[in-house]
């Protein structure tokens, strides 16, 4: 078995594949409000990035009791073209 495959083979009674479907299908609705959130956020995490990239570059965060340091504006990271922040779920629709 490699470490890749995590499949048990085993039997469920119809009891349990039922009780699993409405589990998954009840996840998955979870999973879909909780992206609409995420997605909801995005000009206030926006915000919360510009903000704390701002703290970081002029006062500076503690590394050791009171010893501060700042980072460089042109040290900063940007955001790649296109990319876009998401919520990651291992088990979802999409899965392998």
């Amino acid at each position: 078995m490699s470490f890749k495959n995590l499949f048990i083979e085993h039997e469920r009674s119809p009891e349990e594949e039922t009780w699993l479907e409405e589990e998954i299908a009840e996840q998955e609705e979870r999973f879909s409000q909780i992206v609409k959130t995420m997605e909801d956020l995005e000009p206030v995490r926006t915000r919360w990035y510009a903000e704390f990239f701002d703290r970081i570059s002029t006062i500076g965060f503690n590394v050791d009791g009171d010893d501060k340091l700042v980072i460089p504006r042109d040290h900063l990271p940007q955001k790649p073209d296109g990319r876009e922040d998401r919520v990651v779920w291992k088990y979802g629709v999409d899965e392998e």
